[in-house]
């Protein structure tokens, strides 16, 4: 609506909100819940660009917990990782081997 340049009052009247409860809002700091999810998002974020992306919401929350010792839920870390749009590769690692090689030279002889 602000792309729009729609005057206040018609904006929350619209979106069915007082004028003064927007002010109010608008001047209001930012919640510790908040500012504690912006950090956590900021970690995860760092976790996952360590592990090349490999990593998803289970073993990221292991990192935290037990590798830097930091108190969250598990469904947080799920959230977070999912609105800041990240994803872990699934699945197992597919191997292949090299067709008609040697593994081992003959030592004995």
């Amino acid at each position: 609506m602000a792309a729009e340049e729609l005057p206040v009052e018609r904006a929350c009247e619209l979106l069915g909100v007082s004028v003064s409860g927007f002010y109010g809002w608008r001047r209001r700091p930012r919640s510790a819940r908040s500012i504690r999810h912006a950090w956590l998002s900021a970690v995860i974020g760092e976790i996952h660009a360590g592990s090349r992306e490999t990593y998803g919401t289970s073993r990221v929350h292991a990192e935290l917990t037990l590798g830097r010792g930091i108190a969250v839920c598990r469904q947080t870390v799920e959230t977070l990782t999912r609105h800041a749009g990240l994803r872990g590769i699934s699945g197992r690692p597919k191997f292949r081997k090299a067709p008609n090689a040697g593994t081992a030279s003959d030592l004995v002889d």
